[in-house]
């Protein structure tokens, strides 16, 4: 079987998701790269997630050709591709409907940095994509889908870039959240904290409409002790 390894840690990847109530039913999609090969490992589409086994995964080439795998792949195949191929330092993406990230994503609206807890996982606003056109949704929808992702991180019309590194995950204008990571159970951990982030921010604007966003000094003091040469949070060997 081709890319064991990386099989059973997507595999895994989706059940986190479903463990931590981010994915109903067939809802949602975690995928994982190898780098070296050129290939992505991905959920097979509308498979119910009590019966996938590593196995059920579908591996293709990073134009989404199907290499091996008795399955579909996820319909968001060209979606999670786009990502790899625009993001080289990305190794796994998440995409759930989890309820309160969904509903910024439904008003077009970023995630505002509200807190401590934000700004120990994201530098910044999440972003929300521009809405697609109806050329865009009546074409190429899920490519195009990945478009609007990356050109929200690259900067168009004087719109300061983002890295995708320091804001690991996006909100599809009318859609839902696209979240990445280094690796599978990265991406996941990470879309789990994008949803308690929005969650906490959604209830911080029902109790004030216009609160203060985190100072720049706070941004900084927090996402630069979990991240970066300088890190200082954490173990620094192995616990026992």
């Amino acid at each position: 079987m081709l890319l064991k390894k990386l099989r059973e840690e997507v595999l895994e990847a989706n059940l986190e998701l479903v463990k931590r109530g981010l994915v109903l039913y067939t809802f949602g999609n975690a995928s994982g790269v190898d780098r070296e090969q050129g290939l992505v490992v991905i959920k097979p589409s509308g498979v119910d997630y009590e019966k996938l086994k590593p196995e059920h995964m579908v591996v293709t080439d990073l134009e989404g050709k199907i290499v091996e795998g008795d399955y579909r792949p996820s319909s968001d195949l060209d979606t999670h591709t786009l990502l790899y191929r625009e993001f080289a330092q990305i190794g796994a993406v998440v995409h759930t409907h989890s309820e309160f990230a969904t509903s910024f994503a439904q008003t077009g609206r970023a995630i505002p940095a509200l807190g401590t807890t934000h700004a120990d996982y994201f530098y910044g606003p999440v972003p929300v994509t521009r809405p697609l056109s109806d050329a865009a949704i009546g074409g190429r929808y899920v490519h195009e889908t990945g478009v609007a992702i990356v050109e929200r991180f690259k900067g168009v019309d004087g719109v300061e870039p983002i890295d995708p590194l320091a804001v690991p995950a996006c909100l599809v204008a009318g859609h839902a959240p696209f979240v990445w990571g280094a690796d599978a159970h990265d991406a996941a951990h990470n879309a789990v904290v994008l949803e308690a982030v929005a969650r906490m921010a959604f209830r911080t604007l029902l109790l004030e409409a216009n609160p203060q966003v985190v100072t720049q000094a706070l941004l900084d003091r927090h996402y630069f002790r979990k991240h970066g040469a300088n890190a200082t949070y954490g173990q620094t060997k192995e616990v026992c």
